[in-house]
C-alpha cells in the first residue's frame, strides 16, 4: 500500500502483475479522491452555482421593453419611483401654503406610497438561468459538482499518474518531468482563473446583448454552464503553450531562435487558436489572444534558458571526453 503514496524507484524491478496491481491501487486512490471532492462540492453546490451565475448581466439589455426577464427590474424601478413620489408629497404635507385638510391628505398619501415602495424590491435582483426539464435542476447540480470535484482533485490525480510513470524515466528525465508536473496544473489553474475573471463576463454580456431588442433572452442553465466550463477548460489547456514548446525544444524540433524568427506566423497561429476556442465572438477572441501572446514570449525566454543549459552540458561533455580518452 505504501507504493500508492510514493513513486517507485527507477531501479526497482516489478513484474507485469505487480504493475497491474499498482495501477489498480492508484486508480482506487484517484476514485476515492474524486468521490470525496464530489461530496464536498455537492455539499457546497449553492456556492458553486452562485460562482457560475456571477457573469450573467443583472438586468435585460433591452430597456423599455416588458420582457419576462425584465419584470424584476421593472418592479425595482417602480419602487424607487414610488419612494420619490412619497418624498415629494411629504414636502407638500409640510408646506404652510396648503390647508390643514390638504396637508393631512398629502401626508396620508405619502405614507401609503412609502408602504407600497417598501413592499417592492429596491434593487434589481441578479438574473438566474432557467431550467426546462423536471430533473434538470438536480442533474445540472450533479454535473457542476463533478466538474469542480475534478478540478479540486487534479493535483493528486497528476501526482498518481507521475508516480506510476516514474519507473520508466531515468534520473535526467525525472529532473525534467518534475518541474513539468508542477507547472502543468499551475498553468491550467491560472488559465481557468483568467477565463473566469477576465473573459466570461464580457463574453456573456456581448453574446446576450447582441440584437437584444429582437429577442427575449432566457438563459438555459445547462447551456450556460457548459459554455462557461468549455471556455475555462479551453483557456486552461491553451495556457499549456510553454510546456508544449519546451517539449518540442527537448525533442530537437524547435529552439528559441526559431520562435524569435517566426514570431509573426506565431501570432497568426495564436489568433486562429483563440478563434477556435469556445466563445466565437470578437470580445472573447481578443481576450484569449492577449495571454497566449504573453505566454509565447515567456516560452522564448524559457527556451533560451534551456538552450544555454544544454550548451553548457554539451561543452562539459566535450571537455571531459579527451580526459577520459587519455586516462
Amino acid at each position: 500500500m505504501a507504493r500508492v503514496f510514493r513513486p517507485i524507484r527507477h531501479e526497482d524491478r516489478l513484474s507485469i502483475v505487480d504493475h497491474l496491481g499498482e495501477l489498480r491501487s492508484r486508480l482506487v486512490v484517484c476514485a476515492i479522491a474524486v468521490a470525496v471532492a464530489f461530496g464536498f462540492c455537492f455539499w457546497q453546490n449553492h456556492r458553486l452555482l452562485h460562482v457560475l451565475n456571477r457573469p450573467l448581466p443583472v438586468t435585460a439589455h433591452s430597456a423599455g421593453t416588458n420582457h419576462l426577464s425584465g419584470l424584476p427590474a421593472d418592479t425595482a424601478k417602480a419602487s424607487r419611483a414610488l419612494a420619490r413620489a412619497a418624498s415629494d408629497l411629504g414636502a407638500l404635507a409640510n408646506s404652510h401654503s396648503q390647508t390643514a385638510h390638504d396637508r393631512a391628505l398629502f401626508s396620508d398619501t405619502a405614507a401609503n406610497l412609502n408602504r407600497a415602495a417598501r413592499s417592492l424590491p429596491r434593487t434589481a435582483p441578479k438574473r438566474l438561468p432557467v431550467t426546462i426539464g423536471v430533473g434538470e435542476p438536480f442533474t445540472t447540480t450533479l454535473t457542476v459538482s463533478f466538474y469542480f470535484a475534478i478540478l479540486l482533485s487534479l493535483p493528486l490525480l497528476l501526482y498518481e499518474a507521475y508516480a506510476f510513470l516514474l519507473p520508466a524515466l531515468n534520473r535526467s528525465e525525472r529532473r525534467v518531468a518534475l518541474p513539468l508536473m508542477v507547472m502543468a496544473p499551475g498553468l491550467f489553474v491560472a488559465g481557468v482563473v483568467f477565463a473566469y475573471l477576465v473573459v466570461l463576463t464580457p463574453a456573456i454580456h456581448f453574446l446576450q446583448g447582441y440584437n437584444s431588442q429582437n429577442f427575449d433572452n432566457l438563459v438555459q442553465a445547462k447551456q450556460l454552464y457548459d459554455f462557461e466550463i468549455l471556455v475555462m477548460a479551453g483557456i486552461g489547456l491553451a495556457f499549456q503553450l510553454p510546456l508544449a514548446l519546451l517539449g518540442l525544444d527537448y525533442a530537437g524540433v524547435i529552439n528559441a531562435r526559431t520562435l524569435t524568427k517566426h514570431w509573426r506566423y506565431a501570432v497568426i497561429l495564436i489568433a486562429v487558436i483563440a478563434a477556435a476556442l469556445p466563445g466565437p465572438d470578437p470580445v472573447t477572441t481578443a481576450l484569449e489572444m492577449a495571454p497566449l501572446v504573453l505566454l509565447y514570449l515567456l516560452s522564448i525566454v524559457l527556451l533560451k534558458l534551456a538552450d544555454r543549459r544544454a550548451a553548457r552540458s554539451q561543452a562539459e561533455l566535450t571537455i571531459d571526453s579527451p580526459l577520459d580518452a587519455t586516462g
